[in-house]
């Protein structure tokens, strides 16, 4: 058994790292708040901009289709990982980078696959593949929609150019503090709409359909491009504030037993002095 100082240590340690552990906790509890309201505003309109270009690109001929929308050969692909900077948020980041490398090895395996990291963790899990194309870590640093719609642009530029034939988001979806969902979407090209969710409604339009589906789909993928980010956000609060809950209860419980030990060994301790003065009392005696 450890002796009183040693466990003593292990004490004060446990109970400074409970105190951190439940500080984070309440910090991302805090910052949680606020990052899913921004989420939950956001979905409804993001959702009805989709169906809406969704449901006019349905409608145009084959030959009038937006450049954006263009099917080819897929021979190069390009996978946006989105993690957190920061680490002690439990399976967050391992998730994504487990999603992006299984599209690596097994759905691309035959294609040139590149990545463009949104998180110190996707850059640091990728580079030494040397197939980060760009590194965006800094973009938590002023999360706003101008900031994203700049990557988004060079995104959309590099997939009509011809640099990418196909460009896919990996990210955590926010269903509540404890669920975070992996979530795989086609950024580019535009997925056509099913047959069966064609709107049959008869709209007048001013402009024509086409000037406001090219006007709509920029819009559009940015806010797609955002909704992600924002959603990996909330997730990555929810995810660290479980994580440190479990912490902060697995570091109580730690310290519990710890001093459950030290009092059973400083009973022992006190028991055998006891003993030892008892048996010198007793020798005096004789």
């Amino acid at each position: 058994m450890a002796n009183l100082k040693e466990i003593r240590n292990r004490i004060s340690s446990v109970s400074s790292t409970m105190q951190i552990t439940s500080a984070m906790k309440m910090v991302s509890a805090a910052k949680l708040k606020k990052a899913q309201d921004a989420i939950t505003a956001m979905r409804p309109y993001s959702n009805k901009l989709t169906e809406l270009l969704q449901s006019l690109s349905a409608t145009l001929d084959a030959d009038s289709g937006s450049k954006y929308s263009d099917q080819r050969e897929v021979n190069k692909v390009l996978i946006v990982a989105i993690t957190s900077n920061r680490g002690l948020a439990g399976a967050f980041n391992s998730n994504i980078i487990k999603q992006v490398s299984k599209l690596t090895n097994e759905t691309y395996a035959n294609q040139e696959v590149s990545y463009l990291a949104i998180g110190k963790k996707a850059n640091d899990a990728f580079k030494k593949t040397n197939r980060v194309i760009a590194n965006k870590s800094d973009l938590y640093d002023d999360l706003t929609f101008d900031n994203v719609a700049e990557i988004a642009e060079m995104l959309m530029d590099k997939f009509v150019s011809g640099e990418f034939d196909k460009i896919e988001i990996v990210y955590n979806h926010f269903k509540n503090a404890a669920t975070q969902i992996v979530m795989t979407e086609q950024f580019l090209p535009i997925k056509p709409i099913e047959g069966d969710a064609v709107s049959n409604t008869d709209y007048i339009f001013e402009p024509s359909k086409e000037e406001i589906v090219e006007a709509l789909i920029p819009k559009s993928l940015k806010t797609q491009l955002y909704k992600g980010i924002r959603d990996s956000f909330a997730s990555e609060h929810g995810a660290r504030m479980t994580a440190m809950h479990k912490a902060t209860d697995n570091a109580t419980e730690l310290r519990d037993q710890l001093k459950l030990t030290y009092n059973k060994a400083r009973q022992a301790a006190i028991t055998n002095e006891i003993l030892e003065i008892v048996g010198g009392a007793e020798a005096l005696n004789n």
